[in-house]
């Protein structure tokens, strides 16, 4: 005789699940196609904006950290919140009063209320938690509203060409500020909206999320980060402003437009990164003392 081991039969939840193209690829098409008007001015903005420039970047980086979790994904039990059902129909209806207001960022914003909505639809409340870091990422794909957009620009103005003032003088360069102008001997500077700093502070501010997330573990390092390079990118701009007073003054006027202007403002976000990445070391050095002394 023979003896027989009967294998149990995997349970459904144990069952390898596979990865539902047909479901994702109807709902990104369905997202695609509705909004498709909203996401063409969008990408228009992207492309001749420099402020929102790095908007390209976003959905795709976003989309590599969902997909990373895909493991986690396929192993839950997927249980359809269908209430998620009034959350799509809140944001389709948000887009209708954003086109009928003519308010983009209504419009905009509407497209990540229904991609929520359709996440609850599909999942559930379990896949919503386990994707909520890369839809926390999106949002930096909309460039904010002109009224708060305003708000913040003219004080980072203001900022960068009192300090550009101060340094200029302690180097014992003539400078007279009139608000956001700066006089010097060889000529103006203007400290425009394009020069205020915004720029550097949505582009770091979006590194500093996806920085944390490849190189720390710890979920709290990402918002320590996304704090700490709020001063980061005000001061890089505001050396960015002493800089090309400095060059202007002292080399050539040339120095501050076109071609090297531009090439003073990558150089100056590089070193803002780098300062970044020594905040993180700082932090996580000064993390460690306190857990061996604890």
């Amino acid at each position: 005789m023979s003896a027989t081991t009967s294998v149990p039969e995997p349970q459904p939840a144990a069952r390898a699940r596979k990865i539902p193209w047909a479901a994702i690829g109807w709902f990104t098409a369905l997202l695609i196609v509705v909004y498709f008007p909203t996401w063409r001015h969008l990408v228009y903005q992207w492309a001749t904006d420099e402020d929102v420039g790095h908007g390209f970047l976003v959905a795709p980086v976003a989309a590599w950290v969902a997909w990373q979790r895909r493991e986690e994904l396929l192993a839950l039990e997927w249980k359809p919140a269908w209430w998620g059902l009034g959350v799509m129909g809140w944001g389709v209806l948000q887009s209708v009063v954003g086109v009928l207001g003519a308010e983009l960022f209504l419009q905009r914003s509407s497209i990540l209320i229904t991609l929520v909505g359709m996440l609850l639809v599909l999942g559930g409340t379990a896949a919503l938690r386990l994707l909520l870091f890369p839809l926390l990422l999106l949002p930096f794909m909309i460039p904010i509203p002109a009224v708060i957009y305003n708000q913040i620009t003219f004080p980072l103005q203001l900022f960068a060409s009192a300090v550009a003032e101060t340094v200029l003088g302690w180097l014992n360069i003539p400078v007279l500020r009139d608000g956001n102008v700066l006089h010097l001997a060889s000529q103006t500077l203007s400290v425009a909206e394009a020069c205020s700093g915004i720029r550097s502070l949505l582009s770091l501010s979006f590194l500093s999320l996806v920085y944390a997330y490849f190189f720390d573990k710890k979920v709290w390092m990402r918002w320590a980060l996304l704090i700490g390079v709020v001063p980061i990118a005000i001061l890089a701009n505001a050396a960015r402003v002493t800089l090309t007073g400095v060059l202007s003054d002292e080399v050539s006027p040339e120095l501050a437009e076109g071609f090297y202007h531009e090439l003073e403002g990558w150089i100056v976000f590089m070193v803002a990164f780098a300062m970044l990445i020594a905040l993180h070391a700082v932090i996580n050095r000064i993390y460690r003392a306190a857990r061996h002394s604890a």
